[in-house]
């Protein structure tokens, strides 16, 4: 369908998409390609994104995700996609300057550790910073590779393990939890707790797709973060709002309200407490939502 769809039709439904996180209190935004898997479709959905940042408030950062899954048509022939990727793809996403980073999902069904690598390797020379999607349904050895090529962040963590929390210490990739995808896939939740226990920063996000996550409702995600991972309503916004800004490198200019930042900050309704925001699960808290000082 995304090979089929202009990048006209594209920009228009993401657009609705951008407008619908800002009012769930939403100021920036991480967005990946990765569901076309040619080259003309993967740079169509780069392209769209870019058009976007011109058309909304929004703070966005550009993601190529070519090795989001193997094509039906390279099944048989894996290797032959990956060189897609590697000498197709991202030369041409480097030279049209269309992503921040390099995504690749790292699990048994898709790309194995060693694809991972090589993808990971292909992007820092082509000055494009790894991310992960990794351990989502199974442990892999994703983790150690992620942190050895210097990932941003790796995502998912629905399964961990110490050799994994061994690798994360001292280093400076993020741990993002996407809590939603459990409540909808209706998988283990990320061990928030063993996480933050082991003084890594977690950070939370949406995972706003439409196979594992078709919801861009953050205040959601901070109600299932402490009703389903034991994480405190103040870790839940934190993770949501400043450790969110380090997994895009925004946190010198957004993720919290500080003196020379930009002025993204939402009004809640009358709340009792902090805490209320997400023991509320089904009501909107949200009353006003400013993107870079300006009421949405």
């Amino acid at each position: 369908m995304l090979r089929e769809t202009s990048e006209d039709t594209l920009l228009e439904q993401a657009l609705t998409r951008a407008n619908e996180i800002m009012s769930y209190g939403t100021g920036a935004v991480e967005i990946k390609s990765g569901y076309g898997l040619t080259v003309e479709s993967e740079l169509k959905m780069l392209r769209v994104i870019r058009r976007l940042k011109d058309m909304t408030s929004l703070t966005i950062k550009s993601t190529f995700l070519g090795a989001h899954a193997i094509p039906a048509e390279y099944k048989n022939n894996r290797g032959k996609y990956v060189d897609m990727v590697v000498k197709e793809m991202m030369p041409a996403v480097k030279e049209e300057k269309l992503a921040d980073y390099c995504d690749v999902f790292c699990e048994k069904m898709a790309f194995t550790e060693n694809e991972t690598k090589r993808i990971f390797r292909a992007a820092n020379d082509h000055g494009l910073q790894p991310k992960l999607h990794v351990n989502q349904f199974n442990q892999t050895g994703g983790i150690p590779v992620a942190v050895e090529q210097n990932a941003i962040s790796v995502d998912h963590l629905e399964y961990v393990s110490d050799t994994d929390l061994a690798a994360l210490q001292n280093a400076s990739t993020i741990p993002c939890l996407l809590p939603s995808v459990s409540f909808f896939l209706s998988i283990p939740y990320a061990p928030a707790r063993k996480l933050i226990d082991s003084n890594l920063p977690v950070a939370l996000g949406t995972d706003y797709n439409p196979g594992s996550s078709p919801s861009g409702n953050i205040p959601f995600v901070l109600s299932l973060a402490c009703l389903k991972m034991n994480m405190l309503p103040e870790e839940a916004i934190h993770a949501a709002t400043i450790n969110g800004a380090r997994a895009m490198h925004l946190e010198q200019e957004t993720g919290s309200i500080a003196k020379g930042k930009k002025a993204n900050i939402i009004i809640t309704k009358e709340m009792s407490s902090l805490p209320f925001l997400p023991y509320a699960f089904g009501s909107n808290m949200i009353e006003s939502v400013f993107v870079n000082g300006k009421m949405q």
